[in-house]
């Protein structure tokens, strides 16, 4: 769990460590909601990429397509990374409750 934990603090950008919480608490609300259990995960990972984007892009000098391109591309894989490290927080909170 550590080694995993760490992996993700490594790769996802300080900034954006942010967007866990709120993709984790997004999810909490989802899944209180009609949403089926099995689209969770899809419909987080989407909302994480599009708010990764949003910062990104928001955030960063645009003057080449080049530029353009970077911006989607490290919108998409900080998305997913926030995504997952939501999962595995809700996972992780899942896990400890259980009686072994």
């Amino acid at each position: 769990d550590v080694i995993m934990y760490e992996m993700l603090k490594e790769f996802i950008k300080p900034e954006l460590y942010v967007l866990i919480p709120v993709i984790y608490f997004i999810g909490v609300g989802l899944k209180k909601s009609s949403s089926a259990d099995k689209h969770i995960p899809r419909n987080l990972t989407y909302i994480s990429v599009g708010l990764s984007l949003l910062f990104i892009l928001t955030t960063s000098d645009i003057s080449t397509w080049q530029d353009v391109l970077m911006c989607v591309f490290v919108g998409v894989t900080q998305g997913v990374l926030c995504a997952a490290a939501s999962v595995y927080v809700n996972q992780f909170i899942k896990q400890s409750r259980k009686d072994e």
